[in-house]
């Protein structure tokens, strides 16, 4: 069972020894201290929870702290898997996890919030054409068009049209571990990873 908690700095390319370029997707992975191991046993479900982040005390709440024994910004749970062969043996209380739980080469899993991007029309949001720019049209091209059909006389849920757009939970599968800077405790990801700068990632291996 791998995964590490870290937050998106920003993306760059890496060369490999061929000198062909990939695009990578710099993670900041701050210590990890496992902070509590639920069972099937005591709470229903195999998990670890892992507390990343320090943060002043007075903006954390008295329970999070007697929780954890420190402020912390992030507190997430990894489970197992329904159908893998993970299992939390080997982890134990104020154990410490760092960009080296991966190695290059490494597939995984990355979920994310991505950018809010707030009010927006069809053509942004769902991708629409648009009106033709032609025959007489006028202040058209980006309207949505007929909304529903006249027998029913409503609009069924779920049609295609205008609304908040963004900050919502993405999953990005198969992305490649590059590079793992113990160091400076960096882990670059082929690709691209949802979210701006300083969005907290899960990272869990496939």
């Amino acid at each position: 069972m791998q995964f590490i908690l870290g937050t998106k700095d920003r993306m760059t390319q890496v060369f490999d020894d061929n000198g062909v370029a990939y695009p990578a997707t710099i993670l900041r992975v701050e210590p990890n201290v496992v902070t509590a191991l639920m069972t099937k046993e005591n709470n229903g479900y195999d998990a670890v929870q892992v507390a990343t982040g320090k943060q002043k005390e007075h903006r954390s709440d008295k329970a999070s702290i007697g929780h954890a024994g420190k402020a912390y910004k992030n507190i997430n749970e990894f489970r197992t898997r329904f159908n893998g062969d993970d299992s939390i043996e080997g982890f134990e209380m104020g154990q410490v996890l760092e960009a080296d739980t991966f190695e290059v080469g490494d597939t995984v899993t990355v979920s994310a919030i991505s950018k809010g991007k707030g009010f927006q029309g069809v053509v942004k949001r769902h991708n629409f054409a648009g009106g033709r720019a032609s025959h007489g049209q006028k202040h058209s091209l980006r309207e949505p068009g007929s909304i529903g059909a006249t027998g029913p006389a409503r609009v069924f849920k779920g049609t295609k049209m205008a609304g908040r757009m963004g900050s919502d939970r993405i999953t990005v599968k198969n992305l490649k571990v590059l590079q793992v800077n113990k160091d400076e405790n960096l882990l670059l990801l082929k690709g691209s990873v949802p979210g701006r700068k300083g969005t907290l990632v899960e990272v869990r291996g496939n």
